[in-house]
């Protein structure tokens, strides 16, 4: 192992330059009773590095005298820089995954080991381990007991054959997540720490390596195979409750927390499937009433009963953010819209298809329980944290007194106080309430004329239901002073992309800065734009290259999806609104981040919101209906699925600001890279710009935001886009396949490499016949 030992000292070197001042690694070991085992684990691992910089984390749960003994040995291994977590028995959450986790967050070097206390797993496999990873770059490095070259000398065969079946129940839930994986309940392992998004593991039991492998499934892998030998000392902590555990991770892992929930859910809409059934039958049979109407009759009767029992059974409401009867109004608006859903399939599957009309009734309901599961947990009882259930009290104590409001600075360009939540501004969230912001929204009633003692022009928009629906006020003073009806605060999406978002739009022009309707990476220091037109798959890419991207030491880092705010000397700010996941996105998302509710909602919300749901408002707006107000009440009922980046890709690098240095179209036809006119790029940039907007109240809004006297704000919103983006070369990317995610990057690194090639020759020039290293150049 000698050779291993200094090729993996020699490759952190080169890698990271001396190590006197960087630790090569950190070695995590999770403890219980293993006071006999620690002086020889500490001396095995300073034999396996011969005085490299390194930590050794002990994180401990015992209930001996472990932690004396570890606290005795660190000044006897000075160089190994021995560290004690001990946790009291209250802290000790998670068992040993949990311990695994608390060492990781606590690690100081780019890569840590975990391995077990008892010498089972020898150290000296510890610097083959690093030595792989950096030279195959790989996240994490499993030491495997299942490949050719591994020895079980210290695995009995009864451990063995329940060690093999509890791998094979993994591998029939996570086939995909394990493919390769030939030893996935390995304790002993190397992982990069940055490669991990500790804070949404929930760590239960021995098996650590399993969540990671299930919930960073795009990990760079390799193997190493070793012997497992015997205890050293002590005594194994393998019992029929860490087999418990286990499978109860797995549970977890593969359906979510919320699992039990939808079981005790699906009881009771079977409830009433029966007494929907039995009221409609007696209403059709005795009542001679239409089985059409007597569904209604039925629906009625059952969403009564299922409130009751979903109400006190399955979430047990006690800590939500609305009042019962809020509850229950939800819940009626939620089965009505699925009744009007179920109606044309009762027809169909009865008229049509021959079906007995109680049969298709059942079917109908049957379908739609998983949609109403995920917008109940989601929307109707979600529950709120303790922390705001705190807020919520002190708010209800204090209501007389002032209205909870949010304050967001958004750059330091525009601030923003608002008595309804933004979501979309949560990044941009500050604690302190702004005194003095640019914008005030509150929620009230709108006036319908201008008064006296207004301080700037006034607008009024309204719809057929008045305050009851979508209306709202502007009065363009200092500061600008939006008025929103009390239905809006319950859309808060609709608030903020149908008001507030175009008003910031043309705010920021009057600052001098510009919101573009664009994606923005970066690559290194320098951003690069990408443009579409709405729904074309610039967040399907966007997704994409941050997921394959990520295992790069240089990886492409997060600025924003939608919106990107520019300065007219080129530079790109972080807008890093939630990704909106429509239909076509789904493919691109990584279900493991969402939780169960999440996942069963997502296909359907996406399908509302997608493309074909977008063609369908606006075809709502051309018929001098209330679209606002539909879309308002739409979105209330089945909010988009917006998920912030951080959740989508929890490993993703997020940038505030960088230097924009191109521009990418992206268009679907036939695969090809060509250069763009930068005039004609620019064209296709502004017009995108506006296909974000359109929707009502827009047009009768827009007038009113971006005229003031004699300025016309269009002309300069154009003029701080083409400074900031008039001179950059701009690429159209086409394809069939839609995996410009690819492209990007590949035409991205080219370009730097040809840029770096031209630099070091221009450098190396030779001058009088004499070539001159670039170090010299300007040494004259």
């Amino acid at each position: 192992m000698i050779t291993d030992r200094f090729v993996a000292r020699s490759a952190f070197a080169e890698k990271n330059g001396s190590t006197q001042n960087n630790l090569a690694l950190s070695v995590i070991v999770p403890t219980r009773n293993e006071a006999c085992n620690i002086n020889f684990l500490l001396t095995s691992i300073r034999h396996a590095f011969l005085g490299t910089s390194m930590e050794v984390i002990f994180v401990d749960d015992s209930t001996d005298e472990t932690p004396e003994v570890i606290e005795a040995a660190e000044p006897d291994f000075p160089d190994l820089n021995v560290r004690l977590i001990h946790r009291s028995s209250g802290q000790q959450t998670g068992g040993l995954g949990g311990a695994v986790v608390m060492g990781l967050k606590a690690a100081r070097s780019e890569y840590a080991c975990v391995m077990d206390g008892d010498l089972q797993h020898p150290p000296e496999l510890v610097p083959v381990l690093l030595k792989t990873a950096i030279e195959q770059r790989a996240d994490l490095v499993i030491a495997t007991r299942r490949s050719a070259g591994s020895e079980l000398e210290g695995l009995k065969f009864a451990r063995d054959m329940i060690s093999r079946g509890l791998d094979l129940v993994a591998r029939v839930l996570f086939p995909k997540q394990l493919k390769g994986v030939s030893d996935p309940l390995t304790g002993f392992f190397l992982v990069r720490v940055d490669a991990l998004a500790l804070n949404i593991f929930q760590p239960k039991g021995f098996k650590i390596l399993m969540e990671i492998l299930v919930r960073h499934p795009d990990l760079k892998k390799a193997e190493v195979p070793f012997r497992f030998g015997e205890r050293h000392a002590g005594e194994s902590k393998a019992s029929a409750t860490e087999v418990w555990r286990y499978l109860n991770l797995l549970w977890i892992l593969r359906f979510g927390e919320d699992f039990f929930r939808f079981l005790k859910f699906a009881a009771v809409g079977a409830s009433g499937i029966l007494i929907n059934s039995l009221v409609m039958f007696l209403a059709t049979e005795y009542l001679q009433i239409h089985y059409l109407l007597s569904a209604g009759v039925g629906t009625v009767a059952s969403t009564l009963w299922n409130f009751a029992l979903t109400e006190t059974w399955v979430f047990q409401a006690k800590n939500t953010d609305h009042g019962r009867a809020w509850r229950l109004g939800l819940f009626f608006a939620m089965n009505i819209i699925a009744l009007s859903l179920r109606t044309p399939m009762i027809y169909l599957m009865t008229a049509v298809m021959g079906i007995f009309y109680v049969v298709s009734n059942l079917i109908s309901l049957a379908i739609l329980t998983v949609v109403r599961f995920a917008l109940s947990d989601g929307l109707i009882w979600k529950q709120t944290s303790p922390e705001l259930v705190a807020n919520k009290t002190q708010r209800k104590n204090t209501r007389s007194i002032m209205k909870k409001v949010y304050s967001y600075n958004v750059h330091d360009v525009v601030t923003v106080v608002s008595e309804g939540k933004l979501p979309e501004l949560e990044p941009f969230q500050v604690e302190t309430v702004i005194q003095e912001p640019t914008i005030r929204v509150r929620v009230g009633i709108p006036r319908k004329k201008l008064t006296r003692n207004a301080n700037g022009p006034y607008l009024y928009y309204g719809e057929t239901l008045g305050h009851l629906g979508f209306e709202v006020s502007l009065e363009m003073g200092d500061p600008i002073d939006v008025v929103a009806s009390p239905m809006l605060r319950l859309s808060p999406h609709v608030l903020y992309t149908n008001v507030v978002e175009p008003l910031l739009r043309w705010t920021f022009v009057r600052k001098g800065f510009a919101l573009v309707h664009g994606a923005t990476i970066a690559f290194g220091d320098e951003a690069y734009m990408i443009t579409a037109r709405t729904d074309t798959g610039k967040t399907s890419t966007l997704l994409k290259i941050l997921a394959y991207q990520r295992r790069n030491n240089d990886q492409a880092a997060f600025l924003s999806d939608d919106m990107t705010l520019v300065s007219p000397e080129g530079m790109a700010m972080t807008y890093p609104k939630p990704l909106t996941i429509s239909y076509h996105t789904l493919r691109a998302v990584n279900s493991d981040t969402l939780d169960l509710g999440e996942k069963l909602s997502l296909p359907f919300q996406s399908r509302i919101h997608s493309r074909s749901g977008r063609r369908l408002a606006f075809w709502i707006s051309k018929l001098n209906l209330p679209a606002a107000t539909i879309n308002m009440v739409t979105q209330m009922l089945i909010p988009p699925p917006k998920y912030f980046v951080s959740k989508l890709v929890p490993t993703a690098k997020l940038v505030r600001q960088a230097k924009l240095a191109g521009m990418f179209i992206i268009e679907r036809g036939e695969e090809q890279i060509v250069p763009m006119d930068n005039k004609e790029a620019m064209e296709i940039l502004l017009q995108n710009c506006e296909d974000a907007y359109g929707f009502p109240p827009y047009e009768d809004l827009r007038g009113f935001l971006y005229l003031h006297g004699e300025v016309d704000l269009r002309e300069k919103e154009h003029s701080i886009i083409r400074q900031a983006l008039g001179e950059l070369p701009a690429t159209t990317i086409r394809s069939n396949d839609l995996d410009w995610w690819r492209q990007i990057p590949s035409f991205v690194n080219e370009q730097i490499s040809r840029d770096i090639t031209a630099a070091f020759r221009v450098e190396t020039a030779p001058r009088n016949g004499y070539s001159r290293p670039s170090q010299l150049v300007g040494a004259d």
